[in-house]
């Protein structure tokens, strides 16, 4: 497979794959607003640009390079319309494109997609696919097959949601190819759900319906020893979770003022979850959700009188006297100006038990509140539990939370039950970054070479074992540190990032891996103001592609090395950067986005918003020996579409195909896709599995 089309690669200006109501709907339109951030704190692209101008130094001089550490970080962006047919693909020869390093590692021996906007799902040649349940499709007894013309609220909270994220896919104890497939269901577009949706004015059922469609399924899936397609069936575990569903608060701040509400007096019980981005499988059996972009749900910012909350509430985004959806025309609770504290009660990470459908999911407080992209686990060799999050806006921080609680290492029920309590008790940090040599020459920018350096871990609060908690921050309370952690954050220090999403520790190696999505205000001027000046240590203005970082932690101390994996965007463009591996050879990446790993240790990372006009995808990148930062695209998803939730198995791949045909025009009616069931069907979000035509080793 040749390179073709490079044209369609060289649209260089700031634009995205994102249609401006999947912004408005998926995040509240925050890329065109101001940004949150107002503080003074240190951009994590300026360390960068004194990091490069070093290693340019170096390479003149001579000098033998070092890397530190091994992972990547990846930035995720947006593209505008993503039309055209064709883009550069890589070279498919020598088992999969390798090139003259040496073959392509196991896990990436597929001949590599080429990008596209085609309206369908493409996988390698030699692999299929298949749609496993999507938006509508029944998950628990007594849900109707799924009539557009005819939703009820009542029927949507037992069908599957709409616009899954994460993913996750646990096999059932002692059942041959039975599974627990469990999605988040980020968000809602009302205007490709329901036929004669309102805008202006919507309906208290059709606000009901969006509430359903919220949350979380979780639903049995059953596989077979021939293929990888994977049927959902009525099992004992099916569930949903709902914008209603109770979920129990835990943390210093139960009870306290700012989580007390009209219907909550208690402060104890939270109704619902919303914006569930991605999330994470604990070691004991359990599911952790991420509430992400919650604040476009509350209307009344603008109209607070108190300066202070309303600053504090500027700081998570809630600003506007009234949202796009005008839930609040039905439910107090979304208006800040009658229910103030009810956005304290979302931006947790959430944990759910899949195994115990009458559980009460919870939300840990104790990790603190801001938007969390999800939460992934690592366990020390003494069983010490290390949580990292990622807070997915422009200029936001990255943390961690180290437990105080080992972990139990049995599997039943009161195991479960008291591994459920570990995010509940120990100290949130937040992450510091700097590069290794401060120098810089702004008329002289890097060109995407290896960079480097170091960090620390701030310290913001402590849990301790009898529930109570103690502030690191100068004039805050706890309690404060954890409602108002962006706020901690700024005080403290902590390093800006360019929307640091998925943030995933190496099952093997213990690397962490982040992506780092894109960030249009980098070194640019809007309305008068510096968001940010490409300074010593800022290498790439606006950044449109994302990176790719690598962390080595010490996990339970306060050290960090860094290094960049992935400069994404055209190979073509100077300054992108694979890992050192030769850019001839691999596929244009764009707005990394999710990260997972398969068991070869090799990175897959999927995309949200491709500014190169193709589809988004999900590609496969090598980490190790002569073909670190090989990367190669293994499929796209629909026109108009995100990847999420990738999971790799050694015989199934699977995504959450989100919001396929979103465009500013769609409507139940009129899309530019008709995905996944063709013809002029509605276009309908869903979960898709791909595996190879014999059913062996994915990309081996």
């Amino acid at each position: 497979m040749g390179l073709k089309g490079r044209n369609l690669l060289k649209k260089m200006d700031f634009t995205s794959s994102r249609s401006h109501r999947t912004c408005v709907y998926k995040c509240g339109d925050a890329c065109s607003k101001p940004v949150n951030n107002k503080s003074d704190n240190n951009y994590f692209m300026d360390l960068i640009q004194g990091t490069f101008s070093r290693r340019t130094a170096l390479r003149a001089g001579g000098a033998a390079m070092v890397t530190v550490g091994g992972a990547s970080f990846l930035a995720a962006c947006s593209d505008d319309n993503g039309e055209g047919n064709n883009a550069k693909g890589g070279n498919g020869e020598n088992n999969g494109g390798s090139g003259n390093n040496g073959d392509a590692p196991d896990g990436l021996k597929f001949e590599m997609v080429e990008p596209n906007t085609k309206d369908e799902v493409v996988v390698p040649a030699g692999y299929k696919s298949e749609v496993v349940i999507r938006w509508g499709d029944p998950v628990e007894e007594g849900a109707e097959e799924f009539d557009v013309d005819n939703q009820t609220a009542e029927q949507a909270a037992k069908q599957y949601g709409f616009n899954c994220d994460f993913a996750a896919l646990l096999p059932i104890e002692g059942e041959d190819n039975r599974f627990l497939l469990v999605s988040n269901h980020e968000y809602t577009t009302p205007q490709q759900m329901i036929p004669d949706y309102d805008l202006e004015n919507p309906s208290k059922e059709h606000v009901d319906i969006e509430l359903a469609n919220h949350g979380m399924s979780i639903v049995e899936v059953e596989g077979n020893d021939k293929d990888g397609k994977l049927k959902p069936v009525m099992g004992k575990y099916n569930r949903r979770l709902t914008g209603n569903t109770e979920f129990e608060l835990r943390g210093p701040i139960v009870g306290h003022d700012l989580v007390k509400t009209s219907d909550d007096k208690e402060g104890k019980i939270v109704k619902g979850t919303f914006n569930n981005c991605s999330g994470g499988v604990t070691p004991w059996g359990t599911i952790l959700s991420g509430e992400e972009n919650v604040d476009q749900y509350f209307a009344g910012g603008e109209n607070v009188k108190d300066e202070k909350e309303r600053e504090r509430l500027s700081r998570y985004g809630i600003e506007d006297a009234k949202t796009a959806r005008q839930w609040e025309k039905h439910y107090d609770r979304f208006d800040v100006t009658k229910e103030p504290n009810e956005p304290n009660r979302f931006n947790y990470v959430v944990e759910v038990n899949p195994w115990d459908p009458k559980s009460t999911p919870v939300k840990h407080t104790a990790l603190g509140r801001f938007k969390h992209e999800g939460a992934n686990i690592h366990v020390t060799n003494d069983g010490t539990v290390v949580a990292y999050s990622g807070d997915d806006s422009r200029f936001e921080y990255i943390y961690k939370f180290v437990s105080s609680r080992k972990v139990r290492s049995g599997n039943s029920d009161k195991d479960r039950e008291e591994n459920m309590k570990i995010l509940d008790e120990g100290t949130l940090y937040v992450a510091t970054f700097e590069g290794n040599n401060k120098d810089f020459d702004e008329n002289n920018p890097p060109k995407g070479e290896e960079c480097d350096g170091t960090g620390k871990w701030i310290k913001l609060v402590t849990v301790k074992e009898d529930g109570s908690a103690e502030s690191h921050v100068d004039g805050m309370s706890a309690e404060e540190v954890i409602i108002y952690t962006r706020e901690a954050g700024d005080k403290v220090g902590a390093t800006k990032m360019d929307r640091p999403e998925d943030v995933e520790p190496h099952p093997t190696t213990g690397k962490i891996y982040a992506a780092l999505t894109n960030n249009k205000y980098r070194g640019v001027q809007e309305e008068g103001k510096d968001y940010e000046e490409v300074k010593e240590y800022a290498p790439i203005k606006e950044n449109k592609n994302g990176m790719v970082l690598e962390i080595e932690d010490d996990f339970t101390g306060e050290e960090l090395k860094w290094n960049l994996l992935l400069v994404c965007g055209d190979p073509d463009e100077a300054e992108t950067y694979f890992g050192g591996f030769d850019k001839s050879k691999v596929s244009p990446i764009s707005c990394p986005d999710n990260v997972t790993f398969d068991s070869f240790g090799n990175l897959w990372v999927s995309t949200d918003g491709n500014a190169l006009e193709s589809n988004d995808g999900l590609f496969a990148v090598a980490l190790e020996g002569e073909t670190r930062g090989l990367t190669k695209q293994f499929l796209t998803v629909p026109a108009g579409a995100e990847t999420c939730g990738p999971l790799v198995f050694d015989k199934r791949v699977i995504v959450n195909v989100q919001h396929p045909g979103e465009d500013e025009e769609a409507t139940v009616k009129t899309s530019t896709s008709h995905w996944p069931d063709g013809g002029d069907s509605i276009a309908r979000p869903a979960t898709v599995v791909a595996w190879k035509d014999d059913f062996g080793t994915i990309g081996a």
